[in-house]
């Protein structure tokens, strides 16, 4: 891993291949190495001539984890990835982000359009507009000393993600607190540069791609067939969708 500077944290990142570049943003309790090179991802892209470049976001893998919730703002970790790009010395990329990522990659598309060409938000759909979205049953999972005591099944899962990847769980439950506020949906008419929202058919997390499409000028859907949240993350369909969004 090579490391980079943003908002006084020490922030990890990997760059493979060579070619023209997209910046790759990993979900929720996730790393670099499980959203994207466990999947393949890194590998597909590489074979289609991309330089790919993938970061541990802040909170995440050997990424500094401060424990302040102001921290962990959508708008932060749009910043971060935006100096990633500075250390780099890349002028743009086409972006791309999965669940939390695709969070990221819609509020760095909308703040700092010249710097992103194609984005791809996935994982999230219609939900990330809902309102008042409550945020306890995971936080409390993941700060418990009693893993058995969890008693929603989407927090205990979120806990047992974390731990497989041995994260940082109190830095996860300020993260996840703070990106389970409102997400600021006025930003999304801001988004100027061709977009494609992505989620599985069954994805209750995300919900449907196209009523969130709808609110992009010109963002588009792509609906992953049969998947939920955690499946569609390598699925072979969502590759090729990217692939030829990408080569639009």
């Amino acid at each position: 891993m090579d490391y980079y500077e943003s908002d006084g944290l020490r922030l990890a990142y990997r760059v493979e291949g060579e070619g023209s570049p997209i910046l790759l943003v990993h979900g929720f309790a996730s790393t670099h190495q499980v959203n994207w090179i466990a999947t393949s991802w890194s590998r597909t892209l590489v074979e289609a001539g991309r330089r790919v470049i993938m970061a541990d976001g802040r909170g995440h893998g050997a990424s500094d984890k401060p424990h302040d919730a102001a921290d962990y703002t959508l708008e932060a970790m749009a910043g971060d990835i935006v100096a990633l790009l500075d250390h780099l010395g890349e002028p743009g990329a086409d972006l791309m982000g999965y669940s939390m990522g695709g969070m990221v990659s819609l509020v760095a598309a909308a703040l700092h359009p010249e710097r992103f060409d194609h984005v791809i938000a996935a994982g999230v759909g219609e939900r990330l507009l809902d309102k008042n979205k409550n945020s306890t049953a995971v936080v409390d999972a993941l700060l418990t000393d009693d893993p058995a005591s969890i008693q929603s099944p989407a927090a205990r899962l979120f806990r047992t993600f974390a731990d497989q990847n041995n994260q940082d769980r109190k830095a996860l439950a300020l993260c996840f607190e703070a990106v389970r506020a409102d997400f600021p949906a006025e930003l999304l008419p801001q988004i100027s540069r061709p977009t494609l929202i992505v989620a599985g058919e069954v994805d209750d997390q995300a919900g449907p791609a196209a009523p969130l499409a709808a609110r992009i000028p010109g963002g588009r859907a792509f609906t992953i067939p049969k998947r939920d949240h955690m499946k569609a993350v390598g699925d072979r369909a969502y590759k090729e969708a990217v692939l030829k969004f990408l080569a639009e």
